[in-house]
């Protein structure tokens, strides 16, 4: 099988992009973003002032037509996860945001011969168990009728904190699925976890920034109260929950979750001299792994921003995913010309 150059330029596409996780990883992966398609209003305003240069189309993933996207190489998408959720309410598809994932599919079935090459998808770890297996099943079959390979091997479970040099403790299930048209098979080399590194807080979680007093909780609140009872050491990360604070592990920040920027549930909080107080919006930028220069527009609110950072992909993780990807796409089948024209050199060799 020939193997196309290296230098080859490859392009993806992006549903539900968010403030682009994905779109961030992938561009660091030479797969650069042509067009993303967000509904949220405040998270399409944070897209745009970070990838200018990317077709934004601000709409619901139903009222699409693939005949007006363009072809890409790679369709990427981090289909919400709220009805498959461990946590959540476990409706699967028969929540309406659940069957968003059947649009995906559309999508794919109406492109036809024009679709992409490789379909990327992201969302809780319990969507695999989830109803005795039978959500995960039928994503499967689905995206096999859609053309794609997809066995159980195409599904895993990754978390920045062994993957990436992140302190977070996040994990997700990615699947990867390849064209039946584009790939001879769908095997695919996931990426191996990291050397085991003691890792800290400090390079992402400015203990001593002088923030504003909104961010920080009062003495007499009772949260304050909870939070300081389990106080042990300096420099760590406390998550509230609804009514508890959950256990803290050294060096780690916990899962960023979108309900931190709703109130009272997954919020983080440290401990500094002056007091208790929240993560900044930034701190937790750091902690999903986006860069300095990605920056909030001044009219996305301050409970927005928590909500669209818990929301993204991990650009690191998100990196590190499409390099492998990448290694794929040069595997795939020449077209029936050019295998032809293959053939006639190799006989003439």
């Amino acid at each position: 099988m020939k193997k196309q150059n290296s230098g080859t330029s490859y392009t993806a596409g992006a549903l539900f992009a968010g403030i682009g996780g994905f779109c961030s990883g992938f561009d660091k992966a030479a797969i650069s973003t042509k067009w993303a398609v967000e509904w949220d209003a405040q998270a399409a305003k944070t897209y745009r002032k970070n990838f200018p240069g990317v077709e934004l189309l601000e709409r619901d993933v139903r009222d699409l037509n693939a005949c007006n996207l363009s072809p890409v190489d790679v369709l990427h998408a981090g289909f919400p996860c709220q009805s498959f959720s461990q946590a959540g309410r476990r409706e699967g598809f028969e929540d309406e945001r659940g069957r968003t994932f059947f649009e995906i599919i559309r999508l794919l079935k109406e492109w036809g011969d024009r679709r992409p090459s490789v379909l990327v998808l992201e969302n809780s770890p319990f969507l695999r168990d989830g109803r005795g297996g039978e959500w995960y099943l039928e994503i499967q079959s689905a995206i096999r009728r859609a053309g794609y390979w997809f066995a159980d091997t195409n599904a895993r479970v990754l978390g920045t904190n062994e993957h990436t040099a992140l302190p977070q403790d996040r994990n997700r299930l990615f699947m990867v699925a390849f064209s039946t048209d584009a790939f001879w098979d769908g095997s695919f080399r996931w990426p191996d976890p990291l050397a085991a590194v003691e890792k800290k807080l400090e390079g992402f979680v400015d203990f001593d920034a002088d923030v504003g007093s909104e961010y920080y909780l009062s003495r007499d609140n009772k949260y304050y109260r909870m939070i300081s009872d389990l106080r042990s050491e300096d420099h760590e990360i406390y998550q509230l929950r609804k009514y508890i604070v959950r256990p803290k592990v050294k060096g780690t920040c916990p899962t960023l979750t979108a309900n931190m920027g709703k109130g009272g549930h997954n919020v983080p909080f440290i401990f500094t001299d002056r007091g208790l107080r929240k993560l900044t919006e930034h701190e937790c930028l750091r902690l999903q792994g986006f860069g300095e220069d990605f920056l909030f527009p001044d009219d996305v609110p301050r409970h927005s921003r928590y909500t669209q950072v818990g929301n993204s992909v991990a650009p690191p993780m998100a990196a590190i995913l499409a390099k492998v990807i990448r290694e794929k796409l040069k595997e795939r089948k020449l077209p029936e010309n050019e295998q032809d024209n293959n053939r006639i050199q190799i006989s003439k060799g």
